[in-house]
């Protein structure tokens, strides 16, 4: 992967269509990303989970465009695509086969009941065992063949879990990634890989029979030329344990510490994962899953400890992100009751600072890795009123017309922030080694260098004030504001 900021859009909601998507990065945003993370537009890409449920995940979706638009894409860029892994949509050909013939459909193996996991039953200790994202077990009553069965699905009921260990779905998975790989992706992201195996007698997520699984399909991606993301949300120490096995990991946690340093002025947690995070991450501040919260928190694998932040520092940062936001954002739990995601823009959790904002990408972008800006990020963009009984994550899933994006583009913290972009992508200096100078409690410094060339923050995280010192043809340049870096 190039050592260049990427993009992370919807193509149907940035561009209207994968064409769309590249006639913006070709336009306004020529020579900014070195690559993009185009989010789900297999058939269909607005089903029940916009797009992670594929009816049909070979296929792109017609009114998008095709395998070529994609590959178009790819050209001057790294593309980045979501090979979904742990289930498909219930009205894929092949489920609906078993719904109708059950055990003697072709396909029935590939699917996950209860009773395929735990043949001989399952205590009530083994099913409380069982982690799930959402409240109850992961199972839903169905009729398949004439028979009644409580079928395997992790997050909601159209959409069907698979055995990733069965010849079909073994299969499907091989076929994915080469089509990604015939149409020139440069990475496959692994979504919800801590859920895709099963095993009885566990928690059923990222267990060592998961690690095995990672590996052979990491192996089979590379041996197509694909590197790999994984996807996981889950307390800090598993992106750890995953980097040295994938080529990158997400760093989830890095939002919520930066935002409990910009915004209740404790940078420590911060600090210790700076200094402890594996380099080999994709950074994020939001996504389309709004802003992580449990990668920061307790493990609920080890008695609630945790290194970074505890379960009231989380809440307590939702209650700033909320008031900040004008009670926009909306807060979602984990089943046990702890704080899962926060749904709002990063611009809005915030407060619309634009000097707290960029300090946020500037420390992002100054933390190693490759860092990931999401389309409603990019354009500071503002909590939307999601229509009534929909997913809240759509608050920060706002579509964009061309002539919207050409509005937003012009807005002062948005210029600025495409300066920082450039200047991220091209300083030298970020091909050397980091480190992260002593300095006081709240004013945080971050360096890099490579030979000669060096950059080097200083941050008084409390007032949003900072000094950036770089090198440019030999001399030392200083700027307090990133709207008067070149560009």
């Amino acid at each position: 992967m190039r050592n260049e900021v990427q993009l992370i859009a919807y193509a149907d909601r940035f561009g209207g269509t994968l064409r769309g998507l590249g006639k913006l990065l070709d336009g306004p945003l020529a020579g900014l990303f070195g690559g993009v993370h185009v989010l789900p537009f297999f058939v269909p890409y607005d089903g029940a989970d916009a797009g992670y449920d594929p009816v049909d995940h070979l296929r792109v979706d017609r009114r998008l465009g095709g395998w070529d638009d994609l590959g178009e894409l790819g050209r001057d860029r790294d593309t980045v695509v979501d090979l979904i892994v742990n289930h498909v949509s219930a009205a894929t050909a092949q489920f609906r086969e078993v719904v109708e013939h059950g055990d003697a459909a072709p396909h029935a193996g590939m699917f996950l009941t209860f009773g395929s996991v735990f043949p001989g039953g399952a205590t009530e200790e083994e099913l409380a065992r069982i982690i799930r994202p959402r409240p109850g077990l992961p199972f839903t009553p169905m009729v398949l063949g004439g028979r009644h069965r409580l079928v395997w699905t992790t997050f909601t009921a159209r959409q069907v879990d698979i055995d990733v260990h069965h010849p079909e779905s073994r299969a499907y998975l091989t076929a994915i990634l080469r089509r990604f790989a015939e149409s020139g992706v440069a990475m496959v992201r692994l979504d919800a890989i801590g859920y895709a195996v099963k095993t009885p007698g566990t928690s059923c997520f990222l267990t060592p029979e998961t690690d095995e699984f990672v590996d052979r399909l990491t192996a089979e991606a590379h041996a197509l030329g694909l590197g790999v993301l994984t996807e996981v949300h889950a307390p800090h120490r598993y992106a750890v344990e995953l980097a040295g096995r994938v080529d990158r990991v997400y760093d989830f946690a890095l939002a919520p510490l930066i935002l409990r340093a910009l915004l209740a002025g404790d940078d420590a947690p911060l600090r210790r994962w700076l200094a402890t995070r594996p380099h080999n991450a994709v950074t994020v501040l939001e996504t389309h899953d709004g802003i992580a919260m449990v990668d920061a928190g307790p493990d609920f694998f080890t008695a609630g400890r945790s290194l970074l932040l505890s379960g009231a520092d989380l809440f307590d940062l939702a209650t700033r992100i909320s008031r900040n936001s004008d009670g926009t954002a909306v807060n979602v739990e984990t089943p046990s009751g702890g704080l899962y995601r926060v749904d709002c823009t990063i611009y809005d959790a915030l407060a619309r600072d634009d000097r707290r904002y960029l300090l946020a990408r500037l420390i992002q972008f100054l933390t190693p890795g490759i860092p990931q800006v999401y389309y409603v990020g990019l354009l500071a963009g503002r909590n939307a009123d999601p229509p009534t009984d929909a997913d809240s994550r759509e608050i920060n899933r706002r579509r964009y017309t061309e002539a919207q994006v050409h509005q937003a583009l012009g807005q002062p913290v948005v210029r600025a922030l495409l300066r920082l972009i450039r200047f991220r992508n091209t300083h030298p200096a970020f091909a050397g080694e980091f480190s992260l100078p002593e300095s006081p409690p709240g004013r945080l410094a971050m360096s890099w260098r490579a030979g000669g060339d060096r950059v080097h923050l200083t941050a008084d995280l409390a007032g949003a004030d900072y000094t950036l010192t770089y090198t440019a043809g030999g001399t030392d340049h200083t700027v307090t504001d990133v709207s008067a870096l070149p560009g």
